[in-house]
């Protein structure tokens, strides 16, 4: 994968290694963080858009604590703990992408992971809460909990995680 920034020049540190990498991790928090500001300037909190009617809205929703509201009502130190954790997993992560680089799927997984808990983490430290706006339901008898780009980013990188567990060799598996 090569950027170009002009026709001249291209980015030469993403052809190869990390870099190809951390650039998807980027492209998942720019997607992320421009669609969370988008939703915040068009809707009044819970407010919703039926997109796909009986399947699909687009809404405003707060997330102060983790997936499906885990420790929402906590009081307020779940805002530092989650941030922390998706800092320091962020950090053992681009050390993984450094390491594993040449393994696509796993480094594809690592990334969308990357860029998900790094967009989530910034709500957590300028807002004190998740913007959420994806609301998947059953016509108006079940609903499944609002997410967002960066929620999806790390749902499919830990699916892409159990898959490429699966289909990894083992050291016996592989041929001299």
């Amino acid at each position: 994968m090569t950027i170009y920034l002009s026709r001249a020049r291209s980015v030469p540190m993403l052809k190869s290694g990390v870099g190809r990498w951390l650039a998807i991790a980027l492209l998942v928090l720019i997607l992320d963080q421009a669609s969370k500001h988008t939703i915040e300037a068009l809707f009044q909190f819970g407010e919703q858009l039926t997109i796909i009617p009986g399947f699909f809205n687009l809404t405003l929703a707060y997330n102060p604590g983790a997936a499906f509201s885990f420790l929402a009502d906590a009081g307020g130190w779940q805002r530092y703990f989650f941030t922390a954790l998706a800092l320091g997993v962020s950090v053992f992560i681009v050390f993984l992408l450094k390491k594993h680089h040449a393994e696509t799927r796993y480094a594809l997984a690592m990334s969308l992971i990357l860029g998900g808990a790094l967009g989530n983490a910034i709500d957590r430290m300028l807002l004190g809460h998740v913007i959420d706006f994806i609301q998947i339901h059953y016509q108006q008898r079940w609903y499944y909990p609002a997410f967002n780009i960066a929620d999806s980013g790390i749902c499919v990188g830990a699916v892409l995680m159990v898959i490429d567990s699966f289909r990894r060799e083992t050291p016996s598996e592989k041929t001299v």
